[in-house]
């Protein structure tokens, strides 16, 4: 059985699977921002670009750019912080969550908070804001006086450090 990314706890086929291959529409906001996360983790860009309200700000998203992100990082969870309205019966809702991913070497966080729509029954991300955040090196850094990473057996200031 595989975990659904999302990080509920289910099976991926009885979690977001049937949303992102379109069989079933997330029920709520919050389970589409949790099937929008699976999806950058299952590369399925075109239902990332298919869950956003048309015509609005974040519809014109670049699919290489979105595709090239999503398979170059390595996902390592998501974590909602807060949902607001969003659920079965509401028009309206908005989510607060922090993607952990590793990209480069470098860790990071894509945090924001999410405002989606309900349109026709069927839920859209509509807009966000990013919340800055600080990247850290996932490894320890190369002081000046260690040997240089390309192996050359010189010190890093002298190598490739100056």
């Amino acid at each position: 059985m595989k975990t659904c990314p999302c990080g509920s706890g289910r099976a991926y086929a009885a979690c977001c699977e049937p949303y992102i291959l379109g069989r079933e529409k997330a029920p709520t906001a919050e389970a589409l921002m949790r099937s929008r996360y699976s999806a950058y983790v299952e590369h399925a860009v075109d239902y990332i670009i298919a869950t956003c309200v048309k015509g609005g700000g974040k519809a014109d998203i670049d699919y290489k750019s979105t595709r090239d992100w999503s398979e170059a990082s390595t996902w390592l969870g998501l974590e909602i912080l807060s949902v607001s309205g969003g659920g079965a019966g509401g028009t309206e809702g908005t989510v607060e969550f922090k993607a952990h991913y590793e990209r480069k070497g470098l860790r990071d966080v894509h945090h924001e908070t999410a405002q989606f729509k309900k349109i026709d029954g069927a839920w859209f991300y509509d807009d966000g804001t990013v919340a800055p955040v600080t990247i850290v090196r996932a490894g320890p850094k190369t002081g000046r006086n260690d040997p240089c990473p390309c192996g050359s057996g010189k010190k890093y200031k002298f190598c490739h450090g100056r």
